[in-house]
This record gives structure tokens, C-alpha cells and sequence, in this order.
């Protein structure tokens, strides 16, 4: 089994041979067929996030991310193998050689949470690919069939990115329902902001003003279908977004979650408005605290999402022939590459490994 480990924080990831794990108790052993290069991915390469506010950043090592690690939450793979014991009945609609959408926001299983459903929400999480081995390898181990999804006939490369930028942004999208017969303002157009704009229009929004720096990706916004697209370093950046939503806002999805974006969020927001912060660039807030009474506004974080959501967005995605976000593959071998130019902004949409 060839995978490409951190091994070092900042370091270049190490390729790894070695011999192809076989599954035990409810384990099962999948051929990867692709991996999402995430955002996500860069902080855990890079060891930890900006705080902000002078604060010491916050260390991954700290929260328990051991090295060396296979990293890559976003994966699809065909069924090898069943541990022996898998029951039929855990198995659901999975049968050997069926291709599936690893979810990977896996919990202790235990707790109140985890048994309510909500796995992402554990405070002992065991993410495939953040603290448990992923999906950068060409093959992987699932703790359990329950936790890959038939696709049924989707497509690998462009299904993969749902285990996280869409399941992510499907629960940030959930959480500004009531508002969707407004414009949603969304800070970020790169792959989140991407499949968050296709996911906006199926399930019955009115649509999303794009807010990014970067003119290639307002132009691949308003490609996708954005009603309208801002430069946030415009000096009239605020203004531009109230002509253009035609009304008040009361809806802000910031996919990038720095101190300019979630300024300019929460700047825009009419009273009782609702700012979800979704981005984990890093930074401090700037907000004056007494406007946050005075303008009523929510401020709610939103952290991927849970089982039952993703099943829903696979069907969501399957029924209303969602558009996929631009998908660039790249051989497994060129999975450091991948991250460097993710790291640097070149990439528009999601490069995806595909072993």
C-alpha cells in the first residue's frame, strides 16, 4: 500500500510503503479511487490556526493530532473487503465491489452526542484522515460499512468533495433556511463557495451574492450562477452589496472566517440577521461589541455536518442533478503539489487525488 504521510508539520509529505491492511471486527478495506485536497488539509499540514489577538496559535499536536498521519477526509473508494464481523445487516445496501463515499467526522460512538446522531460534535473525535489515517493512500480502512455511502453511480471525482465542502456547507445552509427567499451573501468563492452556490439553487434558494478578492474565482462565481459578485477590498465593498442584494440582508455564510470578511458580514447584516461562520483562515473578531444587541444579529459557528446530512445531500445531489464544482485530478504522487498550490490560491474549485 503506497500513502503520503505528514511526518513533520510544514515538512514535504513522506511516501510510505507498506504492506495493505486487512480489516478486522467491522473494518472495511477499500481501494481509494479519489481524495479531496481540502482546505482543511493545510492547517493540519501547517500544525495548528491563527487565534488572533496576540494569543498563542492554536496547536494541532495539542489536540491530539499525532504524526505520522495520512491525511484526506474527502474520499471514495470501491468495497475490497468486509471485516469478519460485519453482518449482513450492517452492510445495508454495500456488497463487494460497490463504490462508496467515506464519511469521515466519526465520534467515540459512546457518548450522548454520538448516540443522538451528531458524531461531529464528539469530544473525542476519530476524523479519518485529522487524527485516524485517510484517504492519501490507495487504500484505507473504514471503521464500519454504516460510514460509507453508495454512490450509486456518481461520479468518484466529483463525489468526493461531498464528504466535507458539501456536507459543510449543506449544514451551513440548513442553519439560513428561513431566509432563502433573500440573496445569501457568502464570503469565499473557491470550492466551498463553489458548491455552496449549486447547493443554494437545489434546494429552492433564490440565490447567493459571491464576495471574494480573487477576480478568477467572482468570474467562475458568476459562471456557476452567482447573482452578483463583490470585491471586498473595494473602498465601497459595503455598499455594492446592499444595491446589490435589493433589500435588506439577513443572511451571511463566511467561507473564509478572517477578521476583514467577518467584519464586512457583520457589517452588512440588517437587524436580526444571522452570521454563520463556517471559514477557519484564522484571526480575531473586530466586532463592536454593543451593535451585536442593538442590531440583534446571530452569530453561529458551523462545523461540517453529521451522518444523516450527508445521506441527505447525496440524494439531494442524485435527484436534483447537482452540478459539480470544477474538479481538477492529479495522481496520488502529486499530493504535496496539490497542497502547495492550494496553500498559494491557484487552485479554482477542488483538486482531487485520484490514485
Amino acid at each position: 500500500m503506497k500513502s503520503f504521510k505528514v511526518a513533520d508539520f510544514k515538512a514535504p509529505l513522506q511516501e510510505v510503503d507498506e504492506a495493505t491492511p486487512q480489516p478486522s471486527g467491522t473494518q472495511v478495506l477499500i481501494r481509494v479511487k479519489a481524495a479531496g485536497v481540502c482546505h482543511s488539509d493545510l492547517h493540519i499540514w501547517e500544525g495548528g490556526y491563527d487565534l488572533g489577538h496576540g494569543r498563542k496559535p492554536l496547536s494541532l499536536k495539542d489536540r491530539g493530532i499525532n504524526l505520522p498521519l495520512t491525511m484526506g477526509h474527502e474520499t471514495v473508494g470501491e468495497v475490497l473487503a468486509f471485516g469478519p464481523d460485519v453482518k449482513p445487516t450492517d452492510q445495508g445496501d454495500l456488497k463487494l465491489g460497490d463504490v462508496g463515499l467515506v464519511y469521515p467526522w466519526i465520534g467515540c460512538g459512546k457518548c450522548a452526542t454520538c448516540l443522538a446522531g451528531d458524531e461531529n460534535m464528539c469530544l473525542t473525535p476519530r476524523s479519518l484522515g485529522v487524527y485516524c489515517d485517510g484517504g492519501y493512500s490507495d487504500h484505507m480502512l473504514v471503521p464500519h460499512p454504516r460510514y460509507l455511502l453508495n454512490l450509486k453511480g456518481l461520479d468518484p471525482a466529483t463525489t468526493a468533495p461531498y464528504a466535507c465542502s458539501g456536507v459543510t456547507t449543506y449544514s451551513a445552509l440548513k442553519k439560513v433556511e428561513p431566509h432563502f427567499n433573500t440573496p445569501i451573501v457568502m464570503f469565499g468563492a473557491g470550492g466551498l463557495g463553489l458548491m455552496a452556490l449549486s447547493l443554494l439553487k437545489a434546494m429552492g434558494g433564490k440565490g447567493a451574492i459571491m464576495v471574494d478578492i480573487d477576480a478568477r474565482k467572482r468570474e467562475a462565481a458568476e459562471k456557476a450562477g452567482a447573482l452578483a459578485t463583490v470585491d471586498p477590498k473595494a473602498p465601497d465593498a459595503l455598499e455594492q452589496l446592499a444595491k446589490k442584494a435589493g433589500g435588506p440582508i439577513r443572511a451571511v455564510i463566511d467561507l473564509v472566517g478572517n477578521a476583514a470578511t467577518t467584519q464586512l458580514g457583520f457589517d452588512c447584516l440588517t437587524k436580526g440577521g444571522k452570521l454563520v461562520i463556517v471559514g477557519l483562515f484564522g484571526g480575531g473578531a473586530t466586532w463592536a461589541l454593543p451593535l451585536i444587541p442593538i442590531k440583534a444579529i446571530t452569530i453561529q459557528g458551523s462545523y461540517v455536518g453529521n451522518l444523516r446530512e450527508t445521506q441527505e445531500l447525496l440524494d439531494l445531489v442524485r435527484t436534483k442533478k447537482v452540478p459539480p464544482i470544477p474538479v481538477t485530478t492529479a495522481p496520488l504522487a502529486k499530493a504535496n503539489d496539490a497542497l502547495v498550490q492550494l496553500q498559494q490560491g491557484a487552485v479554482v474549485g477542488r483538486t482531487v487525488l485520484t490514485p
